[in-house]
């Protein structure tokens, strides 16, 4: 098949190695789908951040000033240091949520101490230049949450809390609310936005804020203004301006609930990422088995197409002039994805296929290509992460319509009992055209693994039934 291009997601809890390692989340199939940054920030000369940072800030309002001067005493930086020294790994922002007891933040801004407390360690910085050292309770990766306390339990008495905005009050689309961290490392801001309502299509509930969010502000809040917490900063796409996504206050009010009382984690997380992406991925097979697949309009064939409830499809053609094999593609892609360390993203499902039509070819020629495009799937391949992929082909009739399936399973090294799943089909009914597709789910059990194969291959069938002129 043809290679799509890739678009990089990335978290920006400011890491040591710059941009590059601002993480790039992985890669996303849909052709047009644009990059997401997350906001923690990579490292750069003081001077050109700030002036950076300057230069992107909006002006602030009265209630925006107001709201960032109440604040203030909660908001801290939250800064992952290597054990035996203080040279700092990623930086992002956080807030108190009990007086002094506990403080929120991203999971991607704590997740090298998660998943190596042997290495790392945790530190808080106030906006008064305070430090003291922090402890682990609880996190959600799922909604990239996590739930800190002082470790010294005095230190941060007396400042207050940022209260979450009661359930059931709905905030109206276009109003003010306000962003705060410390962007780039070079000091605690605020940025004004507008409030739009939930991200459509999105699996994870997500927050679009029509503001800016700069690396180092993962964690902090986005605050009403009455300076009562909308969501977390999170993320914000490089490809357009005032592009900005916060998670919503509830997940933040479950952590508190079920993380509270919680001992603090000394131990690598892997077993409870494990258990909370066990969740994930049941939820996500149980949704997308549950909606039927659409229509692709193929004259010859039913191709499996998913629903848009939580996929973008996006649909490429070549060019009627050219000469040779002519096809169409659509791809299928989850905005939604759940970042589980640098080098790994998980819990999604994508989709595409490619339509061939060879007539210009002949059928010779067009078996060639139709063969080739087919074997130039890449499925994976050992690393750190994953297995090798373990592959089985095999030809299924779909009442008379024959298919070329190759099903492959790659295991997760360190998440016991997940799974990358990767189905590619090819029709071969044809001399001089076909269509092959592939379906790819990252972060499944063996169980689902199975269930979404099957419901795959039993999406392609004629589009009627078949006759002898097939």
């Amino acid at each position: 098949m043809l290679v799509p291009r890739a678009f990089p997601l990335v978290l920006c809890a400011l890491r040591r190695r710059g941009l590059r390692a601002c993480l790039a989340l992985g890669a996303v199939a849909a052709l047009q789908l644009p990059p997401v940054v997350h906001a923690a920030a990579p490292q750069a000369p003081a001077s050109a951040t700030a002036a950076s940072a300057a230069a992107a800030e909006p002006a602030l309002t009265g209630a925006g000033q107001r709201i960032y001067e109440r604040t203030r005493p909660q908001l801290l930086q939250v800064r992952t240091l290597l054990k035996t020294q203080d040279s700092q790994a990623s930086v992002g922002s956080g807030f108190l949520v009990d007086d002094g007891a506990h403080l929120v933040t991203n999971y991607h801004v704590v997740s090298q101490y998660a998943l190596q407390p042997e290495r790392y360690r945790l530190v808080y910085v106030t906006v008064d230049g305070k430090q003291g050292a922090l402890q682990l309770l609880a996190f959600d990766v799922v909604h990239d949450l996590a739930l800190l306390r002082p470790a010294d339990a005095a230190a941060l008495a007396g400042r207050g809390a940022v209260a979450l905005r009661p359930e059931g009050e709905e905030l109206p689309r276009g109003a003010r609310i306000f962003a705060l961290g410390n962007p780039l490392d070079v000091g605690f801001a605020v940025a004004e936005g507008s409030y739009n309502g939930p991200v459509e299509r999105s699996f994870l509930p997500t927050l679009f804020f029509g503001g800016s969010l700069s690396p180092g502000m993962s964690g902090g809040p986005a605050l009403d203004d009455q300076g009562r917490l909308v969501g977390v900063n999170v993320a914000t796409r490089r490809d357009g301006e005032q592009v900005s996504f916060l998670v919503p206050a509830a997940p933040v009010r479950a952590l508190l609930a079920r993380g509270r009382s919680g001992k603090p984690i000394t131990a690598p997380a892997w077993p409870e990422i494990t258990r909370q992406l066990l969740g994930h991925e049941a939820e996500l097979t149980e949704r997308f088995i549950a909606l039927p697949w659409r229509a692709a309009g193929h004259a010859r064939y039913a191709i499996p197409v998913p629903q848009e409830q939580f996929m973008r499809c996006w649909g490429r053609g070549s060019s009627q002039a050219v000469r040779g094999l002519q096809f169409e593609r659509s791809d299928c892609a989850m905005d939604s994805r759940i970042f589980v360390s640098g080098a790994l993203l998980t819990g999604f499902l994508t989709v595409r296929h490619e339509a061939y039509d060879g007539t210009k070819l002949g059928a010779l020629r067009f078996a060639e290509r139709y063969s080739a495009s087919f074997r130039n799937e890449f499925m994976g391949r050992d690393d750190r992460q994953l297995t090798a992929p373990r592959c089985v082909e095999r030809q299924v009739d779909r009442a008379g319509l024959p298919l070329e399936a190759v099903i492959c399973l790659r295991a997760y090294k360190k998440l016991e009992g997940l799974h990358d799943l990767a189905v590619l089909v090819a029709t071969l009914d044809a001399t001089q055209s076909g269509v092959q597709g592939r379906f790819d789910a990252h972060g499944v059990s063996f169980a689902s693994a199975q269930r979404l194969a099957q419901h795959y291959l039993d999406g392609f069938a004629w589009t009627a039934p078949k006759t002898d002129s097939r």
